[in-house]
């Protein structure tokens, strides 16, 4: 049966809801804004203010390790050695660097990401390419051909009569604006609706760890969350020993509640007890067996290793590092140590070049589906070039990459892509080659060959004289 777009859009505003607190809560993850766990009510209500949550931003530290390593460096076609400067023209129009990295870091955090083609207001030759959180939108896929279906994207902002609500829908042929008046949503009468006709969503997914049953992909921070709950739970904890480690414990005898007052005859709390500096008291230990004690202060070297087993364990559940995690030893790690324990965290971010690749070059296609008004079956074959996500070394990189040149393995442009080159200096550096060529080509023409260092060059003159040929004579 099918939908009208008015159903379509309550199907997908009723799933996007659905999945909002757990999309909210994991982004207050990333951002250190989650609630503290594990620690009692009643410590809660009697310590109150006076020690706040200690967050370790582990989640922050997994997703950028995963993320600083996902750069987009061109898009090229399979019979042309060098990028597409037509397609990189638009990427770099639509402000994609910047929009590129936030996409890789929500999908990330989030599980998902989406980016949205579209046509841009006043000029048809340049597609519009947004990306969007998932907090504001929500896709549907086909179950048969695993395509997206559907689309809706919903945002507030504030009119003249207070705020209003409004959402864009997506559908394979046509694309609405919609605005809520009185509880219930209608087409906004601003927007024309677009009958593009073009038979696919203009949507693409940017998924993290897609399963063929989950095809909205996980977040990164699933496995992480429990850990990094207990760390923050042990460090609060190290902070409430702190407390009593800097004012000890002490324990008295002979006393009553009423001996316990402060200046005005008020009753005090029991922490005030513990924390006060001075106690009068008129009883004494003879008569009244009036006795103070103190207990000798507690060590948090407990709280150190238990933070620094949980470390050990969001390291090899994240792939990173020990020293991502701040464990070192003494003696400083060699580059082949630091390369060899980057392997599983290279890897990782491999795997995730290969999937937001796939993603961009359909993004790609439809760009060049609105720009041309027509598919390009060579589009199907589009490459997403990334740099590097490993962390070697210059020298190793220039010796490998020069190498390779000089054995005719590579050509120039692969070298200097190898190198980490941006597709912007390459270019650059190629019209500086062009330019040489030209000079030289000019000066050949026009016979200086010592300006080409062509010819043999004299001996140096050092006052010397040289010795005479015997041959000559």
């Amino acid at each position: 049966m099918e939908r009208t777009d008015l159903q379509w859009l309550t199907h997908l505003i009723k799933c996007h809801d659905k999945e909002l607190p757990e999309l909210r809560r994991l982004n207050a993850y990333y951002e250190g804004k989650q609630p503290l766990s594990y620690m009692a009510p009643e410590l809660q209500a009697e310590l109150q203010e006076t020690v706040r949550q200690v967050v370790i931003n582990w989640p922050r530290l997994v997703v950028d390790s995963l993320e600083e390593r996902l750069d987009v460096e061109g898009f090229r076609f399979p019979d042309e050695p060098d990028s597409d400067a037509e397609l990189w023209r638009i990427w770099q129009a639509n402000d994609m660097d910047e929009q590129s990295q936030q996409g890789h870091l929500d999908s990330l955090v989030m599980g998902r990401a989406y980016v949205v083609v579209g046509t841009r207001e006043g000029d048809d030759s340049m597609p519009l390419v947004t990306v969007e959180s998932a907090l504001d939108m929500h896709a549907e896929f086909d179950p048969r051909t695993r395509e997206v279906r559907a689309a809706v994207k919903r945002w507030t902002e504030d009119g003249e009569t207070g705020k209003v609500d409004h959402a864009t829908l997506l559908l394979p042929d046509s694309t609405s604006w919609w605005i809520k008046d009185k509880g219930d949503w209608v087409e906004d009468p601003e927007h024309e609706k677009d009958e593009h006709g073009i038979g696919e969503v203009m949507v693409e997914v940017l998924a993290n760890r897609p399963r063929l049953k989950c095809p909205n992909g996980v977040s990164e921070l699933t496995d992480v969350i429990p850990l990094s709950d207990a760390a923050c739970k042990v460090a609060t904890d190290m902070m409430v020993s702190a407390e009593y480690h800097a004012t000890p414990r002490r324990v008295a005898f002979g006393f009553g509640e009423e001996d316990f007052v402060d200046a005005n005859g008020r009753k005090v709390s029991a922490f005030s007890r513990i924390i006060g500096r001075m106690w009068a008291t008129e009883k004494n230990r003879k008569e009244d067996g009036a006795d103070v004690i103190q207990f000798s202060e507690a060590s948090l070297s407990n709280f150190h290793e238990t933070i620094k087993q949980l470390a050990t364990l969001v390291a090899s559940l994240a792939g990173m590092p020990p020293h991502f995690m701040g464990q070192s030893t003494d003696n400083p790690a060699s580059a082949d140590a630091i390369r060899s324990a980057e392997t599983r965290l290279v890897k990782r971010a491999e795997r995730r070049q290969r999937r937001a690749g796939g993603t961009w070059e359909r993004v790609n296609r439809k760009v060049m589906r609105l720009r041309d008004g027509a598919w390009n079956d060579e589009a199907r074959s589009l490459e997403t070039i990334w740099r590097d996500a490993s962390t070697p070394t210059v020298a190793q990189v220039a010796d490998a990459a020069v190498k390779k040149f000089t054995a005719k393995i590579v050509p120039l442009r692969q070298t200097r892509e190898d190198l980490g080159y941006t597709q912007a200096q390459i270019i650059r550096m190629e019209a500086l080659d062009r330019e040489a060529a030209e000079d030289a080509m000019q000066r050949i023409l026009a016979g200086d060959l010592a300006a080409l260092d062509a010819g043999p060059k004299p001996p140096p003159d050092d006052g010397i004289a040289p010795e005479p040929d015997p041959l000559a004579a």
